[in-house]
């Protein structure tokens, strides 16, 4: 049908029409008939043009209205980013976004450590410790460090059972003991032999209780606990800080099978004492990486890619303008969206900034990491793409045209 359509149109044309008017004519034919059909299948490359209000395709939400707390598949209403949109935000306090002291805000995992209620303590010995005891005015019972050896090489050890071996107090568990405990249990018994006893104990090696601090840390590796409070700041800075690559609002502890996220930013940002918990031998810190903390701006763009956020700190503005901002030449800047998608649940917004004005909306919404930015290509470069993939047909169907074959006495 369509084919007698094309033949009734061309033979309907003047004889004196040239052959370059007849090219254009059957041009703009085809093209046309090009136009009826479906975009998705004429037009090259990924347009937004059919998800003007919602979303062309159902995404995860929670359906508020059946109360059910898993996703379900919906079209998702796209939200206009507008001056009262962001008002909302701040006022609001959104969840996920953090208002720092230096200004701005910053886009936060909650934080679900637990208050521990831990209050520091003296330390307890346990097996592998090392205590040094000197009992004053007898030096024929205190070993002497002598010149060389230190004071760990002539300490006494506490053996795996718990136990030291004291002379003239023989065999004691000072396992779960704190130094002020063994010393007056020493001098209790050894004021039996030795009158009016004054002796001092210390720990000179702490090995029985530890930490352990892995991932983007300088120095990575077991932290010992010792007389000193051991919380997360301090078992951080003892492994030498964290790296330029870590990610500070993420940060994992894992305490007999379960697992805590800590937020670290907040902590040195913003002063929340909250978060520097209290460490118990056997935890292990995690200091992850920042590579999850990316954004994603494709579309119309000069430069499209994933870009790692600076302490999950970047706003719409930033991202198009790490991007070599919008193409002046295909683009239409009236339609970028922002796809979001948290906790099972997605969410579309979409910026006008068809004026160089609405870009102060861009600055003042800021990304959560993997969102992802689309710049919507012009309706005038669909068009274009369209006409070049038609050209290579149109010139073919030309060429044939003008052919003439001996075989049919020249005739076309």
């Amino acid at each position: 049908m369509k084919g007698k359509w094309l033949s009734s149109s061309f033979s309907g044309l003047s004889p004196a029409m040239t052959t370059s008017g007849k090219w254009f004519v059957r041009t703009g034919l085809i093209a046309g008939l090009a136009g009826a059909l479906s975009a998705c299948t004429v037009i090259p490359g990924t347009s937004a043009w059919d998800m003007r209000t919602t979303s062309s395709v159902p995404l995860p939400i929670v359906d508020d209205e059946a109360r059910q707390s898993e996703p379900v598949p919906d079209n998702v209403t796209i939200t206009p980013i507008t001056a009262d949109l962001i008002i909302a935000q701040i006022r609001n306090a959104e969840p996920g976004f953090r208002s720092t002291q230096s200004g701005g805000r910053t886009a936060v995992r909650p934080a679900t450590v637990p208050d521990f209620g831990l209050a520091h303590q003296d330390y307890e010995l346990g097996p592998g410790d090392i205590i040094n005891v000197i009992v004053w005015d007898h030096p024929e019972i205190t070993i002497p460090a002598g010149s060389y050896r230190s004071a760990e090489q002539s300490g006494t050890l506490v053996a795996d059972d718990g136990t030291i071996f004291f002379p003239y107090a023989g065999t004691l568990n000072v396992a779960g003991k704190t130094p002020r405990q063994v010393r007056e249990i020493l001098a209790q018994r050894l004021s039996k032999v030795i009158e009016n006893v004054q002796l001092d104990v210390r720990v000179v090696a702490f090995r029985s209780k530890r930490v352990y601090v892995v991932g983007e840390v300088r120095e990575p590796g077991l932290q010992p606990i010792n007389d000193i409070k051991m919380t997360l700041v301090e078992a951080i800075n003892r492994a030498g800080g964290i790296t330029i690559e870590a990610d500070h609002g993420n940060v994992l502890l894992t305490r007999g099978g379960q697992t805590w996220r800590v937020d670290l930013q907040a902590l040195y940002e913003d002063g929340d004492v909250s978060q520097n918990v209290e460490l118990q031998p056997g935890d292990i810190v995690n200091v992850p990486d920042r590579q999850l903390n990316k954004i994603f701006v494709l579309g119309e763009v000069r430069e499209p890619g994933s870009f790692v956020m600076n302490k999950r700190r970047t706003t719409l503005a930033e991202a198009l303008s790490e991007a070599g901002f919008v193409n002046q030449i295909t683009s239409d800047p009236s339609w970028i969206y922002v796809m979001r998608s948290d906790n099972g649940t997605s969410e579309l917004f979409h910026l006008n900034a068809s004026s160089p004005d609405s870009l102060l909306l861009a600055e003042g919404f800021p990304l959560r990491p993997r969102d992802i930015v689309y710049v919507d290509v012009a309706a005038v470069a669909r068009w274009n793409r369209v006409v070049s993939n038609i050209l290579p047909t149109s010139q073919m169907l030309n060429l044939l045209g003008e052919t003439r074959y001996p075989l049919f006495n020249g005739r076309q």
